[in-house]
């Protein structure tokens, strides 16, 4: 069982592995308290250090992570980090909830036709889910 809800984006990051000459934009998959994962076209050995980047919020968020898990998905490679910073566990949780509302936008064209801004569609998530968002909790 999961540790931490996780949530679907679609969020382009970058990344950079230490040790190898690799710079990468891929496309976040899940967002949690403790990490993120995403899909990549290359392997990244369990244990690597991983720098992060996610442009998509401002100002940007970058964190320095641990690969905690590689797995093969087809002819990619699912990779799952978490965070080395504390403090990027309160980060993470603003770019989850960013991630929701950029959905919900969406979904709000596709399924209702309606073209939404960015600050319409947080007003609308945040009152109509923002009560349900799971509340962030530390464990010693």
């Amino acid at each position: 069982m999961r540790k931490f809800i996780r949530h679907p984006s679609d969020i382009p990051i970058e990344f950079d592995v230490e040790g190898m000459a690799v710079h990468k934009e891929e496309s976040l998959h899940d967002v949690s308290f403790g990490g993120l994962s995403f899909t990549s076209k290359i392997s990244i050995e369990p244990g690597s250090s991983i720098k992060i980047t996610i442009k998509f919020v401002k100002p940007e968020f970058k964190s320095t992570a641990v690969v905690k898990w590689c797995r093969k998905s087809g002819d990619q490679f699912d990779i799952g980090v978490a965070f080395n910073d504390p403090e990027d566990a309160y980060r993470i949780r603003m770019i989850e909830q960013v991630c929701h509302i950029e959905h919900y936008k969406r979904e709000a064209l596709i399924k209702e036709g309606r073209n939404l801004t960015g600050e319409q569609a947080a007003k609308e998530w945040i009152k109509r889910f923002a009560s349900k968002f799971p509340k962030l909790e530390l464990h010693d």
